[in-house]
């Protein structure tokens, strides 16, 4: 009965009218970097929206954080439109080549040849950003496509100052970087780490801006400037296609709904596991919430309920157009309930009981989020991403794009796994046109209180953060309290505990370890931007993650 009441709830959450009220407010953007904070809130201002605003800090963040984003990697953009409610994802996830298959990253001994899938052009999906961009500005934005790419073409041109946080990713990439002679001349100096301050020019990325501003898709899709992307791939190992290129496509696709603790979330479809994770752990948290009694009992549950939603990730998900996922079913309460038949509060469930297969740590920052919320209401929330940092490190000559390296996210072989310590079956393995499944998932959280939207880079880990900025959101805070909360993140496998430091007190620490949990103590977790609306007051706010760089403004 209580399943079935909870359910009626849900399904009632979801085909209500919007609580939030439709009076202008003041506007909330934030982002990973100041330069794109600014050139969204000078697009807002010229008469942009939130859609317009969108394209252009996606853009500036590909000029300025190419260890996180770019126009040769993908990304989700998460739209809500004011006037009418209506909402969509934008999926701009790259595509496996048309002759990548589903041994290609394997030895003769059927094992995964180390890096195959991580450097070089063969690492490199079909870009997902150009298209993104062109359909974001065609069917949601105000402004043409040169307005909303003028500030990332004259910052191309004129060039970001490197910062610390630069260096420390260039150093990880630098072999990456300096096999490509493209790649080491554009960001590094002398083939070494560029010096603090020194100028990052990309005039070649500025000339490619300008001709997608000037030819929108199709002017990086085809013709003379796709058969330059194919020719310097291939000249140097990779397997694309002029074909691979014009028949990618960005993708509308229905967001995944929730219901939890009042709210409604919403989140990213496959090909990203977020949505999926999101719903399956918040489904498994209701139905034990009775369980809970003191702090050690909360963590304890929600750290099995990622250890299942995680199990789940690995052995059900994938791109939704090439297999059959049953996201209905996995986000089902029945299903939650039979995750949690055998948890167990005073001891942890082994992951090797789950399923067996083997894992390693997974750790990042690489990837971008920025969260807009414009005068009118029109939302987005919009995680990028090239992968590991700097990509594949691969420039191809003359067009100043750096290629993502996502086809590592894709099962080089069930069981193994990929830079990010996960796992994946049959339904993630490499096959022609098919979208990797992602870990990305920015989201909306709408509450008789208002509003916030969330969103963070972070490899395995942005699911579980996401999961930790919803929990803060939903206990009261505001845009900076969300931000900073410490967090902690369990995958399944390996089986063990990842947190930062501050994120559990030494009492709880220990009990957590007497229940059977391994604990490890990690650094480099996320770079959350977060916008919030409160209903009563009609109050923005909006923050940048303390762990970063960036910048949070409202205007």
């Amino acid at each position: 009965m209580r399943t079935l009441i909870f359910s009626l709830l849900f399904f009632i959450s979801l085909t209500v009218s919007p609580l939030w009220a439709q009076a202008r407010h003041a506007a909330g953007i934030a982002t990973a970097h100041p330069a794109a904070t600014r050139a969204g809130h000078e697009i807002l201002a010229a008469g942009g929206n939130a859609f317009d605003a969108a394209v252009t800090v996606s853009a500036v963040l590909a000029v300025v954080e190419p260890y996180s984003s770019g126009l040769g990697g993908g990304g989700f953009w998460l739209l809500h439109r004011a006037r009418d409610g209506f909402q969509v994802m934008i999926d701009g996830r790259e595509t496996a080549p048309g002759r990548a298959h589903r041994d290609m990253y394997l030895d003769a001994r059927g094992k995964v040849r180390p890096g195959a899938s991580v450097d070089g052009p063969l690492a490199a999906g079909i870009p997902g950003v150009p298209a993104g961009l062109a359909l974001l500005v065609r069917d949601y934005g105000r402004l043409p496509l040169g307005q909303t790419l003028a500030a990332a073409i004259r910052i191309a041109r004129e060039g970001f100052a490197v910062e610390a946080y630069y260096q420390r990713m260039a150093a990880f990439r630098l072999k990456a970087l300096q096999a490509s002679p493209a790649a080491a001349s554009i960001f590094l100096l002398d083939n070494k780490v560029p010096p603090l301050g020194h100028l990052i020019k990309q005039p070649a990325l500025a000339d490619t801006l300008t001709l997608l501003a000037e030819e929108g898709a199709a002017g990086f899709y085809t013709g003379r400037y796709a058969q330059q992307l194919v020719t310097g791939v291939r000249d140097a190992g990779g397997i694309w296609r002029l074909e691979d290129l014009a028949r990618y496509a960005a993708l509308p696709r229905e967001p995944v709904q929730m219901a939890y603790r009042g709210a409604r979330i919403t989140s990213v479809p496959p090909p990203s596991s977020g949505g999926v994770a999101l719903a399956t752990i918040f489904n498994q948290l209701h139905l034990k919430e009775t369980l809970v009694h003191d702090q050690a009992d909360r963590v304890h549950l929600v750290i099995e309920a990622m250890r299942r939603a995680y199990r789940d990730r690995a052995e059900y998900l994938g791109d939704t157009d090439v297999v059959a996922v049953p996201v209905t079913r996995l986000t089902s309460m029945a299903h939650a309930q039979q995750l949690g038949a055998n948890l167990d509060m005073a001891t942890a469930t082994p992951s090797s009981t789950l399923r067996a297969v083997t894992g390693a740590p997974g750790k990042g920052t690489d990837t971008t989020h920025f969260s807009i919320l414009d005068s009118e209401g029109n939302r987005v929330a919009a995680t990028l991403s090239i992968n590991y940092p700097f990509g594949s490190g691969f420039v191809v000559p003359g067009t100043g794009i750096l290629l993502n390296d996502e086809m590592d996210d894709f099962s080089a072989r069930p069981g193994a796994p990929n830079v990010y310590g996960l796992v994946g079956a049959e339904a993630n393995a490499i096959a022609p046109y098919k979208r990797p499944l992602s870990s990305m998932s920015p989201a909306f959280v709408e509450d008789a209180r208002g509003l916030a939207i969330i969103g963070t880079p972070g490899g395995s880990r942005i699911i579980t953060m996401v999961m930790h900025g919803i929990f803060a959101y939903l206990d009261g805070a505001e845009a900076q309290a969300i931000v900073s909360r410490r967090r902690y993140h369990h995958q399944y496998l390996p089986d063990e505990v990842q947190y930062e430091r501050g994120a559990f007190s030494e009492a709880l620490a220990i009990e957590l370890q007497l229940r059977g949990h391994m604990l490890s103590e990690r650094d480099d977790f996320g770079n959350m931007q977060v916008v919030t609306w409160q209903r009563e007051h009609n109050r923005v706010t909006a923050a940048s993650d303390p762990r970063g760089i960036g910048h949070a403004d409202v205007r």
